[in-house]
């Protein structure tokens, strides 16, 4: 039997578009970019706060997280260090037994004040410009704790291991960075000073492996009263 002419170019004219779409590029997967972070004396660090910023292109808008919790037990703010993006809520609840606290900062991205609330209460903050935000309570001195709120969505911070990976990174340029509270002038008139090294992801190369070595200050969180040692802990 003989197929009408008319019939073959009906049907190729159908399969055109796939076979054009079979033949675009596909888009660039995103990389995996990993961190290491350790100390002075190359002990994997934790609490360490690895972020990457593009440069050349536009930031995609903040998508706040959930409500995050920053809890107070055993007169110690917990966790010691959060990172979240711009306009996330953070949660500060007691969860001590019969400690009261009243919680505050001074930081210029978000000031404010709790006043004494006793165990069993909560309160509620939303950090809605990026920077650096740290804690204390007006009764315990030890008692600290750091946010840094960021506009960025690649930030991890980083576990025991000292390890942490930003996953969907787009080829281009970038600025990694690492931050932690105890970082040698980490903490400069109220802001957070990273260390920065600029990286370049080219499509189909092999992602960095970022190697980053911090030296540390001493922890406010060991004082006591009054700066007693054997205080609070």
């Amino acid at each position: 039997m003989t197929i009408p002419a008319r019939l073959i170019r009906s049907a190729a004219c159908r399969s055109l578009p796939l076979a054009v779409a079979l033949t675009l590029p596909l888009p660039a997967r995103g990389a995996d970019v990993s961190f290491t972070v350790s100390d002075a004396n190359k002990q994997p660090l934790a609490d360490a706060v690895v972020v990457l910023h593009p440069l050349k292109r536009a930031v995609p808008p903040a998508t706040p997280a959930a409500t995050l919790e920053i809890e107070q037990r055993n007169t110690r703010f917990n966790p010691f260090v959060t990172v979240v993006r711009t306009g996330s809520a953070v949660r500060l609840p007691n969860h001590e037994t019969r400690i009261a606290h009243h919680v505050y900062s001074t930081s210029a991205p978000k000031p404010f004040e709790f006043p004494l609330y006793k165990p069993g209460k909560a309160e509620t903050v939303v950090l809605d410009k990026p920077g650096l935000v740290v804690l204390g309570c007006n009764i315990h001195d030890s008692m600290v704790a750091y946010v840094l709120v960021l506009d960025t969505a690649w930030f991890a911070k980083t576990p025991a291991s000292g390890n942490a990976t930003l996953s969907g990174v787009t080829p281009g340029r970038w600025r990694a960075e690492v931050w932690h509270p105890l970082l040698k002038e980490g903490v400069k008139g109220g802001e957070a000073v990273p260390l920065q090294r600029e990286v370049t992801i080219a499509a189909g190369d092999a992602a960095p492996n970022l190697a980053f070595s911090l030296s540390l200050g001493p922890d406010p969180r060991r004082r006591g009263p009054m700066g007693v040692g054997g205080g609070y802990k």
